[in-house]
This record gives C-alpha cells, sequence and structure tokens, in this order.
C-alpha cells in the first residue's frame, strides 16, 4: 500500500527506533545478575528511542505538536495536529526479556487520531493505518478484525493492575464474568499489541482501564480501520484522556461489551 508522506516518515522513524531497541535487548539477559542494572539499561533504551522518533519526526514536520512518554508535552506551532509516541510499550516484558513489546506512533488531527503505526521489532510485524485508506500488516496483507460469532470461541486481550493497582477489583471481576463464555483471555503486557492484534483478527476483543494516551493512540485508528469497533469503557468518558478502553469485532462487539460493562 503507498501510504501518506506523514506515515512514511512514521514507519521510518519506527523501523529505525526498532533497530535501536532490539540491540539493547540483546543485552538485557546479560544485566539480569544485577538488581539495578537492568532497570537503569532499559529506562536509557526507552529514552534512547524517544530521541530517535522526536529528531526524525521533528525534522519532518517541525510545526506540529509532541505528546511522548518519556518526555514533556510541546504545543507545535501548528495547533491542530500533534505526535503521540510511545517508543517502548512492554517496558516490563523488555526488562525481563520477553519477545513482546512494540513502538507506537500516531498523529493526532484536530483531536482525532488519523495515522497509526506500531512495530514490533523482534517480530518484524508491522502494523499501520491512514483514515480511509483500511488498516495494513507490513504493507502487504490488508487487517481485518475477526468474524467469529460464537461466544466461546472467541479470545480477548486485556491488562491487570501491577502491585494492586486501584483497578484490580475490577479486572477481578471483568474476569469473572468473560471467562465462563469465551476460550480464553491473554495478558501480554502490551497494550499498543493488544490492538493491533484485534485489528488482525488474532484477538476477538480487548478492554482495560488506566491506560495511558501513547499506549493507544495508533492502536484506535488501526482496530477502526480493520472494520472494528473501538469505544471509551463507560459512556461519558474520552479514551485518550479517561484512559478506559474497550475495542472487538463488530461480530461479537455488542455481547462482549454488555458482558465487560456489566459492573460499570
Amino acid at each position: 500500500m503507498q501510504g501518506s508522506a506523514n506515515l512514511n516518515v512514521m514507519i521510518k522513524a519506527a523501523r529505525k527506533a526498532g533497530r535501536s531497541l532490539v540491540k539493547d535487548f540483546g543485552e538485557v539477559e546479560n544485566l539480569q545478575v544485577s538488581a539495578k542494572g537492568p532497570g537503569d539499561f532499559v529506562s536509557r533504551a526507552d529514552r534512547r528511542a524517544e530521541e530517535i522518533i522526536r529528531e526524525d519526526l521533528t525534522e519532518a514536520r517541525p510545526n506540529y505538536g509532541w505528546l511522548g512518554e518519556e518526555s514533556e508535552p510541546v504545543e507545535g506551532k501548528d495547533p491542530t495536529r500533534r505526535w503521540i509516541v510511545d517508543p517502548l510499550d512492554g517496558t516490563t516484558n523488555f526488562l525481563h526479556g520477553m519477545p513482546h513489546w512494540a513502538v507506537s506512533i500516531a498523529l493526532e488531527h484536530k483531536g482525532e487520531i488519523v495515522i497509526g503505526v506500531i512495530y514490533d521489532p523482534v517480530k518484524d510485524e508491522l502494523f499501520y493505518a491512514e483514515k480511509g485508506n483500511g488498516a495494513w500488516l507490513d504493507g502487504r496483507t490488508r487487517l481485518r478484525v475477526s468474524g467469529r460469532t460464537s461466544m466461546i470461541e472467541t479470545v480477548y486481550a486485556t491488562g491487570l493492575p501491577f502491585a494492586g493497582g486501584k483497578y484490580l477489583p475490577a479486572a477481578l471481576q471483568d474476569l469473572a464474568r468473560i471467562l465462563p463464555v469465551c476460550a480464553g483471555v491473554r495478558r501480554w503486557g502490551a497494550a499498543s499489541l493488544d490492538l493491533a492484534y484485534v485489528a488482525a483478527g488474532r484477538y476477538d476483543g480487548y478492554w482495560e482501564r488506566g491506560l495511558k494516551p501513547w499506549d493507544i493512540a495508533a492502536g484506535i485508528v488501526i482496530v477502526r480501520e480493520a472494520g472494528g469497533f473501538v469505544e471509551p469503557l463507560r459512556e461519558g468518558q474520552t479514551m485518550l484522556e479517561d484512559g478506559h478502553l474497550i475495542c472487538g469485532s463488530g461480530a461479537i462487539f455488542d455481547r462482549f461489551a454488555a458482558i465487560i460493562r456489566e459492573r460499570d
């Protein structure tokens, strides 16, 4: 698929940052013997990846705003556009040597996410979408959400709060309702890839609370362009501001959402 100039810049930046992270990831296992070393090392890798992305995007579009996980937000000279970037989504996985993490870059225009890029460097899978042009994997495969209609055959993704976070009771209640009626729930620790996998039909749906804008911005447009539904978990919320999200394929979304929203 031939993309816009902005999309091409985003893909180039994601791949460049991904190469840097893969090199660092190869060193993580050697640092596991140190109680302090791995965390400090991964923080540096995270910041370095963001610097790479920011440099490329700012050079190409110096007037755009910026919202990144590892740096202060910047309001651009063009107030209608901003980049939303997570240079390393799945930091805990990265730290523990688990090969499931990604680079996530989104472009917001007038409050709407119009382009999203999610790159998994370890598996070399590039998920992306531009509003109105569909969602794609590696530029060759058109992404489509799952067409499964039987709830007992469906598989979902979610996130579970760490260290007894405030959303833990709600998450446990969600699981108590959804597990008896589906084929399983996965917790893989990278929200951007959870969304990308819904778009690819690997998961039938995904929900989570307490997310940050950079966790989900790119995935929102990718799921929608793959034919899926993405909504705030509760009516009246805003996904990027409140961080509570639910998404899924049209075939099961209403039934899935009703189960998850029962408590809410």
